[in-house]
Protein backbone atom coordinates (compact mmCIF):
# COMPACT_ATOMS: atom_id res chain seq x y z
CA UNK A 1 0.00 0.00 0.00
CA UNK A 2 2.39 2.53 0.96
CA UNK A 3 5.12 3.79 -1.81
CA UNK A 4 7.95 5.79 -1.66
CA UNK A 5 8.63 8.47 1.12
CA UNK A 6 7.90 11.59 -0.60
CA UNK A 7 9.06 13.95 2.35
CA UNK A 8 10.34 14.34 6.17
CA UNK A 9 8.84 17.57 7.40
CA UNK A 10 10.65 19.52 9.97
CA UNK A 11 8.99 22.78 12.01
CA UNK A 12 11.18 25.52 11.81
CA UNK A 13 11.00 29.39 13.64
CA UNK A 14 12.26 30.67 10.38
CA UNK A 15 11.67 28.79 7.26
CA UNK A 16 14.02 31.92 5.76
CA UNK A 17 16.64 30.69 8.14
CA UNK A 18 16.31 27.10 7.93
CA UNK A 19 16.77 27.91 4.03
CA UNK A 20 20.22 29.35 4.38
CA UNK A 21 21.60 26.43 5.58
CA UNK A 22 20.11 23.61 3.01
CA UNK A 23 21.09 26.08 -0.24
CA UNK A 24 24.44 28.28 1.33
CA UNK A 25 25.89 25.58 3.29
CA UNK A 26 24.92 22.43 2.49
CA UNK A 27 25.03 23.25 -1.49
CA UNK A 28 20.90 21.83 -2.45
CA UNK A 29 18.03 23.61 -4.46
CA UNK A 30 15.60 25.30 -2.00
CA UNK A 31 12.40 26.19 -3.23
CA UNK A 32 10.79 29.54 -2.65
CA UNK A 33 8.43 29.85 0.04
CA UNK A 34 4.51 29.16 -0.26
CA UNK A 35 1.76 30.01 1.91
CA UNK A 36 -1.05 27.60 2.66
CA UNK A 37 -3.54 29.49 4.23
CA UNK A 38 -5.82 26.66 4.66
CA UNK A 39 -3.04 24.19 6.32
CA UNK A 40 -1.78 27.40 8.73
CA UNK A 41 1.80 26.89 7.23
CA UNK A 42 4.19 28.00 5.11
CA UNK A 43 6.52 25.90 2.79
CA UNK A 44 9.69 25.62 1.64
CA UNK A 45 11.03 22.38 -0.21
CA UNK A 46 14.85 21.41 -0.14
CA UNK A 47 15.08 19.09 -3.01
CA UNK A 48 17.23 15.73 -3.04
CA UNK A 49 18.21 13.23 -5.09
CA UNK A 50 16.30 10.64 -2.76
CA UNK A 51 13.51 12.63 -1.46
CA UNK A 52 12.46 16.04 0.03
CA UNK A 53 12.45 17.92 3.15
CA UNK A 54 10.02 20.15 3.97
CA UNK A 55 10.87 23.26 5.83
CA UNK A 56 7.12 24.20 7.90
CA UNK A 57 6.82 27.17 9.48
CA UNK A 58 3.71 29.17 11.52
CA UNK A 59 1.79 30.77 9.45
CA UNK A 60 -0.52 32.79 12.23
CA UNK A 61 -0.59 32.29 16.06
CA UNK A 62 -3.35 30.20 15.48
CA UNK A 63 -1.55 27.65 13.13
CA UNK A 64 -1.06 23.90 14.15
CA UNK A 65 2.72 24.37 14.03
CA UNK A 66 2.85 27.09 16.29
CA UNK A 67 1.68 24.99 18.95
CA UNK A 68 4.32 22.24 18.11
CA UNK A 69 7.02 25.14 18.11
CA UNK A 70 6.04 25.74 21.51
CA UNK A 71 7.17 22.08 22.76
CA UNK A 72 10.19 22.66 20.73
CA UNK A 73 11.53 26.28 19.80
CA UNK A 74 14.55 25.43 17.92
CA UNK A 75 12.15 23.53 15.53
CA UNK A 76 11.62 19.66 15.44
CA UNK A 77 10.92 16.29 13.29
CA UNK A 78 7.37 17.24 12.51
CA UNK A 79 6.00 14.27 10.20
CA UNK A 80 7.09 11.54 7.69
CA UNK A 81 5.12 11.50 4.14
CA UNK A 82 4.34 8.80 2.11
CA UNK A 83 2.77 8.36 -0.80
CA UNK A 84 -0.31 5.57 -2.02
CA UNK A 85 -1.14 4.72 -5.20
CA UNK A 86 -5.00 5.34 -4.11
CA UNK A 87 -5.48 7.76 -0.86
CA UNK A 88 -9.34 6.79 -0.30
CA UNK A 89 -8.55 2.83 -0.30
CA UNK A 90 -5.25 3.43 1.83
CA UNK A 91 -7.67 5.35 4.59
CA UNK A 92 -10.25 3.23 4.75
CA UNK A 93 -7.96 -0.20 4.82
CA UNK A 94 -6.09 2.05 7.38
CA UNK A 95 -9.21 2.78 9.32
CA UNK A 96 -10.24 -0.78 9.11
CA UNK A 97 -7.01 -1.78 11.05
CA UNK A 98 -7.84 0.46 13.82
CA UNK A 99 -5.74 3.48 12.67
CA UNK A 100 -7.08 7.14 13.11
CA UNK A 101 -7.18 9.36 10.60
CA UNK A 102 -7.31 12.98 11.69
CA UNK A 103 -9.56 15.65 11.21
CA UNK A 104 -12.84 14.48 9.39
CA UNK A 105 -11.01 11.62 7.89
CA UNK A 106 -11.81 13.29 4.26
CA UNK A 107 -8.57 14.32 1.89
CA UNK A 108 -7.42 17.99 1.31
CA UNK A 109 -5.37 19.73 -1.02
CA UNK A 110 -1.44 19.39 0.15
CA UNK A 111 1.63 21.56 -0.70
CA UNK A 112 1.75 19.60 -3.98
CA UNK A 113 -1.88 19.79 -4.85
CA UNK A 114 -2.48 16.19 -4.34
CA UNK A 115 -4.96 14.94 -1.83
CA UNK A 116 -3.16 14.33 1.91
CA UNK A 117 -4.67 12.89 5.10
CA UNK A 118 -2.63 12.81 8.14
CA UNK A 119 -2.78 9.62 10.51
CA UNK A 120 -3.13 10.26 14.85
CA UNK A 121 0.97 10.15 15.94
CA UNK A 122 -0.57 7.51 18.69
CA UNK A 123 -1.61 4.71 16.49
CA UNK A 124 1.97 5.39 14.32
CA UNK A 125 4.72 4.57 16.83
CA UNK A 126 4.65 8.28 17.76
CA UNK A 127 5.49 9.71 14.40
CA UNK A 128 2.29 12.09 12.62
CA UNK A 129 2.34 10.26 9.61
CA UNK A 130 1.36 12.16 6.03
CA UNK A 131 -0.33 9.71 3.33
CA UNK A 132 -0.27 11.67 -0.36
CA UNK A 133 -1.91 10.50 -3.30
CA UNK A 134 0.76 9.75 -5.91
Amino acid sequence: MIGRLNHVAIAVPDAAAASMLYRDALGVTVSAPIALPEHGVHVVFVELPNTRIELIEPLGENSPIAKFLGQHPQGALHHLCFEVGDIAAARDQLQRAGTRVLGEGEPKIGAHGKPVVFLNPKDCAGILIELEQA
